[in-house]
């Protein structure tokens, strides 16, 4: 060490740290032989707190403010030396700087689409992203449990292992929410409050905690996303027949206007095959001015079925059934049914004898054929 460096260590007493980066979270104040001056001077400033190590061992943090560096201050660093109040010479130690400030816009996303079953689309895949902010609560718990002895720690060294601690927190809260992909938009909000909620109960063993968390985005696989958009549009196209015409016109309209070049004669037959394809159309439901044009009449409906009657019967002043016809038929084979027997069913002027009706008047006439042999 060159005498300017041995004067320049036992002249600087101040130790501070003004950071110009904004990816920075941990800083070591760099000393020749790590000797800081006994009675020297520290300044940290608002959103910064500074770590002393002594020997290996975390001997105090100290907040935003100014302080000297003597024992008066510094009870901790005390009791491990058992210094005096006399004591004036260098000790080593080494002061780490800690960003306490938030880190914002740092973007996560899921690396593998996320199974889960949909009420509407059963088992489904999406995918999400978003961005997060973090910042350092506890300095010390950082400093032994992810700094280390690193001299210049940055976000980029350990955002790779909140993105992971966030996608394994979001896959199961999404996947047990049971909330239908197409509701999720509207419930994004509180669902990041959830995710924000356990991620930072996982990430305060680091010492940090997730103060903003954002979803901006979920989305579906290629596939459904595209049968989605089909779905959407047969709503929004309403009547498909006139939806066809106007995407005849259109596609004839397109046709017509390249009718120059090579492709000008295949422009126009398409065209003209489309035009008439769309006459045909508009001549099977009116003419072009809303007039109704001729159209061949439709087939007749077949008449209804014929209502079939129930009959009652009136014997010895006592009256039974209804009868249908087919019972009827019966009764007059067995003899119980004769042409004098009076009938009358629902319609009839009063009673009748079944013989004068002429719906019954077959039920008597009709013999059966001669038996075989005769």
């Amino acid at each position: 060490m060159g005498i300017f460096d041995f004067l320049s260590g036992e002249f600087i007493d101040v130790i501070h740290w003004v950071d110009d980066t904004r990816d920075t979270m941990v800083w070591r104040f760099e000393r020749h032989g790590h000797e800081i001056k006994y009675g020297a001077k520290l300044t940290v400033r608002e959103g910064q707190a500074a770590v002393f190590v002594h020997e290996g061992q975390l001997a105090d943090v100290f907040t935003p403010g100014l302080y000297m560096l003597e024992t008066n201050n510094m009870p901790i660093m005390t009791t491990l030396q058992h210094w005096d109040h006399g004591f004036k010479s260098p000790f080593k130690s080494e002061i780490y700087f800690i960003n306490t400030t938030r880190f914002t816009d740092l973007k996560w996303g899921t690396k593998n689409p996320i199974m889960l079953r949909d009420p509407e689309f059963g088992p489904t895949r999406i995918r999400a992203f978003g961005t997060y902010s973090t910042r350092v609560t506890d300095s010390a718990k950082f400093l032994t449990e992810i700094v280390g002895t690193d001299g210049e720690f940055t976000m980029d060294e350990i955002s790779y292992q909140i993105r992971n601690i966030i996608v394994q927190s979001f896959s199961r809260i999404i996947a047990g929410s049971g909330i239908p992909v197409l509701d999720m938009a509207a419930n994004t909000a509180d669902l990041g409050k959830l995710v924000a909620a356990e991620i930072s109960a996982v990430v305060a063993e680091y010492g940090l905690t997730i103060p903003e968390f954002y979803i901006e985005n979920i989305s579906l696989p290629p596939a459904v996303e595209e049968a989605l958009d089909k779905r959407t549009s047969m709503g929004l196209a309403g009547d498909l027949g006139k939806f066809t015409q106007y995407s005849a016109a259109e596609a004839m309209t397109a046709a017509a206007k390249n009718t120059g070049g090579a492709g000008g004669g295949m422009g126009a037959g398409i065209g003209a095959g489309l035009g008439m394809a769309m006459a045909g159309q508009m001549a099977g439901q009116g003419g072009p001015w809303g007039q109704a044009a001729h159209q061949p009449s439709p087939a007749a409906a077949p008449p209804p079925p014929p209502v079939e009657h129930v009959w009652h019967i009136a014997e010895n002043g006592q009256t039974h059934g209804p009868y249908s016809k087919a019972a009827l038929g019966r009764m007059a084979s067995e003899g119980k049914l004769t042409r004098e027997s009076h009938v009358w069913t629902a319609g009839q002027d009063g009673w009748l004898k079944a013989g004068d009706v002429q719906e019954l008047a077959q039920l008597f006439t009709i013999l059966p054929p001669p038996p075989p042999g005769a």
